[in-house]
């Protein structure tokens, strides 16, 4: 039986200390190990949060393995000490699933795997099977929303369920598992653990002058203007169309506006987007920008940072990222934005689907004065140390890995 042993506070995690007793003549004591199976290793949240938490492990003193098809992030795996075994378990081909499962099981027979969690539907069909064959406890964390009325589809994403137990990534997306998958009885196996932001990389007093400039430059920003700054993906519904006619709503716009990640997009896509700013007559106070390679730098120029998602947010990374940076945030009260974002307190939180009040909630939010704004930024960033950090989130997946293994 594995036992991790945390030695933590209750809100961050520290050292960890775990070992695993193995039944034999000499009772051999050895490293636990930890495989994490996800797609690939691209620079996303899942990605992310897989690197972080392999971290975490290494730290607590056991050893790292992630499958994946490989991405840009292998070269962190091997910085911090992970094993990086690359496999096609992206594949949504059924007909290569028995192949790519057989290289699995042996994969994890011979990094001596105690425990596995996979991070996606495709390879939870591919690596659960291998695990449970094992004897191996299993977890899964489900990132995304979880609702579909197609049956196959819920055959599909339901395998996740099946692992021992059940990491969702918000309250809201646990109350999807629960609404949509009554029949499969998870509730009793169902955690929330939040994602986590590095609150010493998105750290305000850490960001030098020179990034700043650097990134004020790249964006041609005014010196005289505030800025609301909206960072995300180019899709639709992350709210880029919305957020404009919000704007456009505005009786005071005296502010620049930077639709950042929009350039680089599929090319019908920023047509449109760029389409739409001419039509509102926005064309003087939009700045439409590649995504920044520095985002704390990035943030520190903006005034206000817009969340208008017209789905619900399974979490919202950039609402806590904002928050860490004492940058007061705007978002949509739907959500996995809810859970992280204290309405008047550390952000603003707007009327779903309702233009003119998400307009409203921008400029209450640019109407702050520097003595409140100060007071705002110092209760934001006390709130994200206090829940929403990578520690806390390392910290509750370790002590769930442990608790699961002592019922394996």
């Amino acid at each position: 039986m594995l036992l991790f042993m945390p030695f933590f506070g209750s809100q961050s995690m520290s050292k960890f200390s775990f070992s695993k007793s193995i039944s034999s003549a000499a009772d051999e004591m050895r490293q636990p190990v930890v495989a994490q199976v996800l797609p690939e290793l691209h620079l996303g949240g899942v990605e992310r949060g897989t690197v972080e938490v392999a971290k975490a492990v290494i730290a607590a003193g056991g050893k790292a393995v992630v499958i994946s098809n490989g991405g840009q992030l292998e070269v962190q795996l091997q910085r911090i000490g992970a094993t990086h075994v690359k496999l096609p378990v992206h594949s949504k081909n059924p007909l290569k699933w028995g192949g790519i499962r057989r290289d699995v099981k042996k994969a994890l027979m011979e990094h001596g795997a105690d425990i596995v969690h996979v991070r996606s539907r495709a390879p939870a069909w591919i690596a659960l099977p291998a695990a449970k064959a094992l004897g191996l406890a299993t977890i899964s964390t489900i990132h995304g929303k979880f609702g579909t009325t197609s049956f196959f589809k819920r055959r599909y994403n339901a395998k996740l369920l099946s692992a021992d137990h059940v990491i969702a990534i918000s309250h809201f997306i646990k109350s999807q598992i629960e609404t949509h998958f009554r029949k499969y009885d998870v509730t009793d196996k169902l955690t929330v653990i939040h994602r986590g932001v590095d609150d010493g990389y998105f750290d305000a007093s850490a960001v030098k002058q020179g990034r700043t400039i650097n990134e004020a430059v790249r964006l041609a920003l005014p010196d005289d203007k505030p800025v609301v700054m909206m960072p995300a993906r180019p899709t639709a519904w992350k709210g880029h169309e919305i957020l404009l006619r919000a704007v456009a709503k505005m009786p005071e716009r005296d502010f620049t506006l930077v639709l950042l990640g929009i350039v680089g997009a599929q090319d019908k896509f920023y047509q449109h987007i760029e389409g739409l700013v001419r039509q509102l007559g926005l064309e003087s106070m939009v700045r439409l920008a590649a995504a920044s390679k520095d985002m704390p730098a990035a943030m520190m120029l903006a005034d206000v940072v817009v969340m208008p998602s017209i789905e619900p947010e399974p979490f919202g990374r950039v609402a806590i990222e904002a928050q860490a940076m004492g940058r007061p945030v705007v978002a949509f009260d739907h959500g996995g934005a809810c859970e992280s974002i204290t309405d008047g307190e550390t952000g603003y939180l707007a009327t779903p689907q309702d233009a003119k009040n998400l307009g409203e909630k921008i400029a209450q939010a640019l109407a702050l004065g520097p003595r409140q704004r100060k007071k705002f930024a110092a209760t934001a960033r006390n709130h994200i140390e206090a829940s929403f950090t990578v520690d806390t989130m390392c910290a509750q997946t370790i002590a769930l890995y442990d608790a699961c293994l002592k019922k394996n």
